[in-house]
């Protein structure tokens, strides 16, 4: 029976929000919420905006409870964007009462409130990643030696990972080591030492994160599928359940649907085009799993895209198109065709690094300041990639920021002052324990804490409990005596305990942990930077007082062993679960972003630059899955808006070793295929293009007279700049004109077009290239010269003329290479372009783009 409706009056709402939506979009959100249904949504489809106006329809039209809809993001960013629109939608009172967050955070809320129907204490603490790794640091000590004899490696991080990745398929430590013991009587190996070693450190962990009434994170989700697996009335409550990148799951998360979707009412949102987590244990197969466990379940899809122009979706789209085994759909949008997208060949990362901040500051000065450098983002396949390019933007005074960098929550300072309030909330939980003794420093050092802690564990106490103890007189000192050190300690516990216990506030219960301990004083004396300390802490009150620590009830009924969770608790978690931790204040919008492809997922820039297209990086040298390469290029390159650019290099420095490298094989197959969805000239940013540009951005166009202002101010500031693409003549040359227009520029018209393309041009308006003529003859002729490339395009004003060319007024260097040109590599009108082979041995003066006044 489906949990009680709620009647909302639907007209007080509205159905606006409804006319916004596609025909696609439409069904989706109108689709039977019997029926399970799967909305496989394009990027920049809007699928944020069918799940909201799917939730909004879930309960105006179909009177279902809110109370009784579970929506799941990924990240809190998601869960927040989702609660602010859905907010502005339905008011306040009706979206607190929607069960929204991610996995982590949903599980985290019912284990605080049924914790105790699975033998879990409800004021667990959740243990981070820096604590799991020391404990796994410690349980691999004994092991080291034995690996070293047999030539065998093996690291801390390995092993958490193999621990994750066990967790993350709903193993447990005893089942880790029975399926090991099943592969090892099937096909005895090398690996079956570490493996054993794997199962060992994964039961010493959980005996510890046991001890310490600790869970990490994959822990939630395992005991939340194990609470509502045996305990069913822990979610009744739901009637409907609806998850967002639903390709992105992993086993254990599929199997939290299952159990929260006790009626069966299900909606993903997902794209296995962007399926880009199989490292972290995603599983692409989920969505057939669906289908086969829903025999029921339809599927509606959204390929309407309304960020990205034609032409970056129609190279994206021949990237990912090259997988056979992918399901066959398509993207279409209403925005224009737009710029081709760029792909260039440079000669090191070095020199890569330069061009891509050379462009930046054109683009930015020949669009008039349309776009600053906060619309720009540097994609990179794995963050080492940043050095090189951080550098170059230095140099060239442009801002920028690292996205994923040091998160607030992970801070030193944050973590000393959590750390005591963890211990007051749960008193067994020794690396709380651990870090906060010593804040301020109270001379215990880690001999008498390791002795500290062996001795807590055969009385089968806390650390802390032992400490209290031995403070009281209960039991003997210890030698050294640490009566004397730890007694103060003890006190401030206490009284923050007590504190705590009547009810005050978290940001109260902060400002009494800072004046008990004078930490102020504690930066001062031992940080540099204690200022910026000191304001992060401020900053910590801050969140504090901004975390809702209410506890509405989670259904109809509550449960008899439901206990409500403190103020302190709920802090606690939130802070613990917040990966968007990031606690900069300062204006991050006037900076270009270097992020890695996978962080990037879901954001949007108008214009992208993704370095490294090399063979060995995309796909990396190390990938077990190739398919997955080609969908994380496909997913970086549909978070442009506007212009997209790829770049390669023709060697790189690797360890200290500089090695040729190759274009990557999944833009080299496009390039063959279709070579005119890329271009290696940079965009002419023309009227037209700024014009559209600002229409898709939603922001006024620049006047001419600020375009020509910005351009003028750039050349002044770089005058020896090279000016690449059509709207950038070279100065020395743009000097020799009176009538050049930058806003008219002319169209450069690459090897890939056919000359019936060029003749609509009027010449009479444009700059052109270096004028040829012909031997006993007066007719000119264009040559075009493309950086780069050796295969020159060259375009005949006289369509007949089939005579050797001599050079009248060329830049130095050009001469011996245009005495190569054979004139039967003239094609006749309207064929493709002539080429000529430079040769190898070209000087490379010659290369670089050259523009004359007619």
């Amino acid at each position: 029976m489906l949990p009680a409706t709620v009647n909302i009056n639907y007209g007080s709402i509205g159905s606006d929000f409804l006319s916004s939506l596609n025909s696609a979009q439409l069904q989706a959100v109108q689709h039977s919420p019997s029926i399970p249904l799967q909305i496989l949504a394009g990027p920049g489809s809007g699928k944020t905006k069918v799940l909201i106006s799917r939730v909004a329809h879930l309960i105006c039209h179909h009177d279902i409870a809110p109370s009784s809809i579970c929506a799941v993001t990924f990240t809190n960013k998601a869960a927040n964007e989702m609660r602010q629109r859905l907010t502005k939608l339905l008011g306040d009172e009706i979206t607190s009462q929607i069960k929204m967050g991610t996995f982590h955070a949903l599980c985290a809320n019912f284990l605080r409130r049924y914790g105790n129907a699975i033998a879990l204490e409800r004021n667990f603490t959740v243990c981070d990643a820096e604590e799991s790794k020391k404990l796994i640091t410690e349980f691999f000590k004994p092991y080291k030696a034995g690996l070293a004899q047999t030539d065998s490696t093996l690291k801390e991080s390995t092993i958490l990972d193999k621990i994750s990745k066990a967790k993350a398929k709903g193993f447990d430590a005893a089942a880790m080591r029975e399926a090991c013991n099943a592969a090892r009587s099937l096909i005895p190996s090398i690996t079956d030492q570490i493996n054993s070693i794997v199962s060992d450190i994964y039961e010493n962990y959980e005996k510890a994160l046991n001890r310490s009434n600790s869970l990490d994170f994959d822990d939630l989700l395992l005991f939340g599928v194990k609470l509502f697996r045996n305990h069913p009335k822990a979610v009744d409550w739901c009637s409907h359940v609806l998850i967002d990148e639903f390709q992105d799951t992993n086993i254990i998360q599929y199997e939290l649907m299952v159990e929260l979707a006790v009626h069966k009412c299900i909606t993903v949102v997902g794209d296995p085009d962007q399926s880009i987590y199989g490292w972290r244990s995603a599983e692409i197969g989920n969505l057939t799993r669906m289908q086969k466990d829903y025999p029921k379940t339809e599927q509606i899809f959204l390929e309407e895209n309304y960020r990205s122009t034609g032409s970056i979706l129609n190279a994206s789209l021949a990237i990912v198109a090259q997988d056979k085994t992918r399901v066959q759909k398509s993207l279409f949008t209403s925005h224009p065709i737009g710029s081709t997208p760029v792909l260039r060949a440079l000669q090191d990362e070095h020199d890569e690094a330069r061009h891509i901040a050379s462009e930046i500051k054109r683009v930015v000065a020949y669009t008039g300041s349309l776009l600053n450098y906060g619309d720009f983002a540097i994609l990179l396949r794995f963050t080492a990639l940043s050095r090189t390019l951080e550098s170059a933007l230095q140099k060239e005074g442009i801002p920028s920021r690292v996205l994923g960098g040091h998160k607030f929550f992970d801070r030193l300072e944050v973590k000393d002052l959590l750390a005591y309030l963890q211990l007051i909330d749960n008193s067994d939980y020794n690396p709380a324990f651990i870090r906060a003794v010593n804040v301020p420093s109270r001379g215990v050092g880690d001999k008498t804490l390791d002795g500290l802690s062996s001795v807590a564990q055969s009385k089968n106490l806390s650390t802390l409990a032992l400490v209290q103890n031995i403070c009281d007189n209960r039991i003997p000192d210890l030698k050294p005596p640490i009566k004397r050190k730890l007694g103060n300690f003890i006190k401030v516990i206490q009284k923050l305990k007590i504190f705590a216990s009547e009810g005050m506030s978290p940001p109260d219960l902060l400002h009494q942990l800072l004046e008990l301990v004078d930490y102020e004083n504690h930066l001062k004396k031992t940080q540099k930077d204690w200022e910026s300390r000191w304001e992060n802490v401020k900053e910590l009150i801050t969140f504090a007082s901004e975390v809702n620590t209410d506890s509405p009830p989670l259904g109809e009924e509550e449960l008899e062993l439901v206990e409500r969770p403190t103020p302190l608790r709920l802090f606690l978690q939130a802070s613990m679960l917040s990966s968007e931790g990031d606690g900069d204040k300062e204006n991050q919008k006037e900076k270009v972003t270097l992020v890695t492809c996978h962080a990037a997922k879901g954001l949007e820039w108008p214009v992208v630059f993704i370095p490294s297209v090399d063979d060995g990086i995309f796909p990396f040298y190390r990938t077990d899955d190739v398919e997955e390469e080609r969908r994380l290029l496909y997913v970086a390159c549909t978070r442009a808006q506007c212009l997209l650019y790829l770049t390669r290099t023709m060697k790189r420095k690797v360890a200290a070793e500089t090695k040729k490298k190759y274009i990557s094989p999944f833009v080299l197959a496009v390039q063959k295929q279709s070579p005119a969805l890329f271009t290696d000239v940079p965009p002419g940013l023309d009227a037209s293009q700024i014009h559209a540009m600002s229409h898709m951005l939603g922001r006024p166009e620049p006047d001419k007279e600020q375009i020509q202002k910005q351009i003028e101010e750039y050349r002044q500031r770089f005058p020896e700049q090279e000016y690449p693409g059509a709207a950038t003549p070279s100065p020395d040359y743009r000097a020799r004109t009176q009538d050049y227009n930058p806003l008219n520029p002319p169209g450069f018209i690459s090897s890939s077009q056919t000359l019936s393309q060029t003749q609509g041009i009027n010449n009479s308006q444009h700059w052109r290239r270096p004028t040829f003529m012909a031997a006993n003859s007066s007719q000119p002729v264009q040559a075009g010269f493309a950086h780069s490339t050796s295969k020159v395009p060259l375009i005949k004003r006289a369509l007949s003329l089939q005579v050797p060319l001599v050079p009248t007024n060329t830049p130095t260097g050009v001469n011996q290479v245009l005495q190569r040109i054979d004139p039967s590599s003239f094609n006749k009108p309207g064929g493709p372009l002539g080429t000529f082979d430079a040769g190898p041995k070209t000087s490379r003066s010659w290369s670089k783009q050259y523009w004359l006044r007619k």
